[in-house]
């Protein structure tokens, strides 16, 4: 019997501990037994926001150049059985880049496209925020007012194919959906309560914190009730993830009608075009793309990490403490937070695109068609809070790199994201209210 080894897992895990020679030799082993072809090259890059995956270059025997990306985590063999969607997403309309070469083999899952020298919108993006006249490739960065008008365009067309696909759909349909790896996936284990299961295990129960100069157990950290720069929030870290474990549930989600999309489109999956006519913007990697994706879930990702992971501190948080303070005192049950963090201009303007050219038409539709429930803020609310602490340990110390100073700035997001003020407002419910089609 031959042994078929899960060499993308086996690389992924040589990265995480340091061998990137070792994982390079797995992956050129990968791509000859995908492509039958021997590999001459190959480069895996040092990227920040591949987060649960690796992506890189390889040349061939040929002379042929691609880009390959694959993901490897906990789980993936049971959950993502449709792994390589473009052409579904092509067929129904979105801009997308069609893989030469796909395998789905739960841990050799690859995918290999034609070289483009083209940037991602989020390293565009970056440069942009700071200030850098070139992109890596020595290309001109370019104008605040053309990665605007890219992206509002982008979301325009993407809210079209959203109207257009959205449908009703079975629980059976929408839970055999591999989005769910994202959000609920990541919040169960069998026999464990859900929303303490999963990555909330792996990374938090049980663990201390330093927040600040602050080092607090989880078993008080999760019912501290936080004030966040002058504001009070009603909810806990501890009852947010009990919430999230139960409302992100599939069977929870099937009311809201389903839709055909990306689900993971934010920018690092997005190639920068530049065209006479104006920038094209076009997606990769569809791992979780599919057919009758949960409406409410479709541009959660994109929406949290274009915007609210930026500035810095989600991607690169020892780079956060150059620019940002954050204090944290405890007073009681009470945690009290101060940071000086805020979105960029670009993330503003980032973020009045998806208020205006995707939330808030897509909420109108569903509530015309008597398909929005009545908490689908706290939906949202809940996803949102489990893009950054579900894909990423957000724990300064643990191996994802934060600080005690990023790792502040990280809850205060997470929190905020998933639970309304006492009283007053924050960036969240503003963005909340600005979307309500009521």
């Amino acid at each position: 019997m031959t042994i078929v080894k899960p060499l993308a897992t086996l690389a992924r895990q040589r990265v995480l501990d340091g061998d990137r020679a070792g994982a390079r030799e797995l992956v050129v082993q990968l791509i000859s037994e995908v492509t039958g072809s021997a590999v001459l090259d190959a480069t895996i890059n040092a990227d920040q926001y591949s987060l649960n995956s690796l992506n890189g270059r390889a040349v061939l025997e040929g002379g042929e150049r691609y880009f390959f990306k694959f993901h490897s985590e906990e789980g993936e063999d049971a959950t993502i059985t449709e792994y390589y969607n473009a052409e579904l997403l092509r067929e129904n309309g979105y801009l997308v880049d069609v893989p030469v070469f796909a395998n789905g083999e739960p841990g050799r899952q690859i995918l290999l496209y034609a070289l483009r020298e083209d940037a991602r919108l989020a390293d565009v993006a970056r440069a942009s925020e700071l200030g850098l006249a070139e992109l890596a490739d020595g290309a001109t960065v370019p104008s605040y007012a053309e990665i605007v008008a890219a992206q509002q365009e982008r979301d325009r067309h993407n809210l079209d194919r959203l109207l257009a696909t959205l449908h009703p759909a079975t629980l059976a349909q929408t839970s055999a959906e591999p989005i769910h790896q994202l959000f609920h996936h990541r919040l169960v284990t069998e026999g464990v309560t859900p929303g303490l299961g999963g990555r909330v295990a792996t990374f938090y129960i049980d663990q201390d914190f330093q927040l600040g100069d602050l080092v607090i157990p989880w078993s008080e950290l999760k019912d501290l009730q936080w004030s966040i720069n002058g504001v009070e929030y009603a909810r806990t870290l501890g009852s947010l993830f009990d919430e999230a474990g139960q409302r992100l549930a599939p069977e929870r989600l099937v009311e809201s009608g389903a839709v055909i999309a990306h689900g993971d489109d934010h920018n690092a999956n997005v190639w920068f075009s530049r065209r006479p006519e104006g920038a094209e913007l076009v997606a990769f990697d569809p791992a979780f793309a599919g057919r009758h994706l949960p409406t409410l879930l479709a541009d959660v990702k994109a929406t949290f990490h274009n915007v609210f992971a930026h500035p810095l501190w989600l991607y690169e948080p020892a780079a956060a403490d150059a620019g940002y303070t954050a204090t944290v005192v405890r007073d009681g049950q009470r945690l009290i937070v101060e940071h000086n963090w805020d979105l960029s201009e670009l993330r503003q303007a980032f973020l009045e695109s998806k208020e205006s050219n995707v939330w808030r038409p897509l909420l109108a539709e569903l509530d015309s068609r008597g398909w929005l429930p009545e908490d689908w803020q706290r939906v949202l609310r809940l996803a949102l809070m489990m893009c950054p602490t579900l894909v990423m340990n957000l724990r300064a110390g643990a191996p994802s790199g934060h600080t005690p100073i990023s790792s502040v700035i990280a809850f205060s997001q997470a929190l905020s994201a998933g639970s309304e003020p006492v009283s007053g407002d924050d960036r969240f419910s503003r963005f909340f209210a600005a979307i309500d089609p009521s």
